[in-house]
């Protein structure tokens, strides 16, 4: 994205720590976390724990992705009128095929229910993309292509996720995924709905968060194998948005990513940071907002950016180098590099 940097205009973000992108990034900043019980039992008798949105009526399933992800949505577009909507593309991020329990069904309806919700078509350009956390970075590239043509001046993107179904806890916990009284080597399930309303960098605004290179790669030893883990699949996508950028490690203050609490990602990201780490820096902190709003799927790579966003336009990011990384259970690995410009 060197030649081409996106510009991000506007964020949405519903979590469970609140309804709304400052509100969330406000909690998040704070450190502050509202897991509570939920309505499933692991395999001791004991509740499982799970970050859940807190809506104004206990909805759940299908109705309920949607309802995360059109609140998220109106929060992005709150500046534009109702009537320009229909020209504007959305690319939707949703749970990966390989999800245990994901919704039968979900690439379709779930697109259409935002729709009628809203009372609007998307743009004909708009379509699904099934990858899970990764599926954010997808989504950019496709804008950056998108906003290339002459028609489109402005691309949505949004998410919608939640882990919080039997199906998919009961899968989690037989593989000693979640964080529970008797496996300490695991996440707390969490959901929630994000959007990003990006556009072409025009230079004209005065501050702005640019995306400045992508990177992808997959990991051949993922969390389920038996391969041993040495972060090459993460260290190679960094490396690719790192050259889409035109820029080293020096040029990052910081790090936002998508680790929710399994040992597996953390010590995958450390080994990528040993590949490439090539300059001394004082500090080099990570941030992962899962610690606030738990594993949220195809959300957790788009709460990234809507916190890095936050962070530097309120001044209490390290700098206005970010890099963000996301990898999701099928080997996908994905990174971006941006950059916040002050005029």
């Amino acid at each position: 994205m060197s030649s081409s940097p996106i510009a991000l205009l506007a964020t949405g973000l519903v979590t469970s720590v609140g309804l709304s992108a400052a509100a969330s990034c406000a909690a998040i900043r704070a450190k502050l976390a509202n897991p509570g019980e939920t309505l499933f039992i692991d395999s001791a008798g004991e509740w499982i724990v799970g970050h859940s949105v807190p809506l104004e009526r206990p909805w759940s399933g299908r109705t309920k992705l949607v309802k995360m992800a059109v609140r998220a949505i109106e929060q992005a577009l709150e500046g534009i009128a109702r009537e320009e909507w229909g020209a504007i593309p959305l690319l939707l991020c949703v749970a990966e095929p390989e999800r245990p329990g994901r919704i039968e069904g979900l690439d379709v309806e779930v697109f259409a229910s935002i729709q009628s919700e809203l009372g609007v078509k998307f743009a004909a350009d708009s379509q699904v993309i099934a990858q899970g956390r990764v599926s954010v970075v997808t989504a950019l590239s496709l804008a950056r292509s998108l906003l290339g043509r002459f028609a489109v001046s402005r691309v949505l993107i949004a998410a919608t996720d939640s882990l919080l179904c039997g199906p998919t806890l009961g899968a989690y916990e037989r593989a000693d995924r979640l964080l529970t009284s008797r496996n300490s080597n695991g996440f707390l399930p969490g959901e929630g709905g994000g959007a990003l309303l990006v556009g072409s960098d025009t230079g004209s605004r005065p501050r702005e968060l640019l995306v400045c290179g992508a990177g992808f790669a997959s990991e051949a030893a993922t969390v389920d194998a038996d391969a041993p883990l040495r972060g090459e699949g993460l260290a190679l996508a960094i490396r690719e948005a790192l050259q889409d950028a035109g820029c080293g490690l020096e040029a990052v203050d910081f790090r936002v990513a998508d680790i929710s609490g399994e040992q597996y990602y953390a010590k995958e990201a450390a080994l990528a940071m040993l590949r490439l780490l090539r300059v001394r820096k004082e500090e080099f902190d990570i941030w992962h907002p899962a610690e606030c709003i738990g594993e949220a799927g195809a959300v957790a790579g788009l709460a990234a950016l809507v916190v890095a966003e936050a962070a530097c336009r309120k001044a209490y990011a390290p700098g206005p180098g970010v890099l963000c990384h996301m990898a999701n259970d099928a080997g996908e690995r994905a990174a971006l590099v941006l950059r916040y410009r002050v005029s």
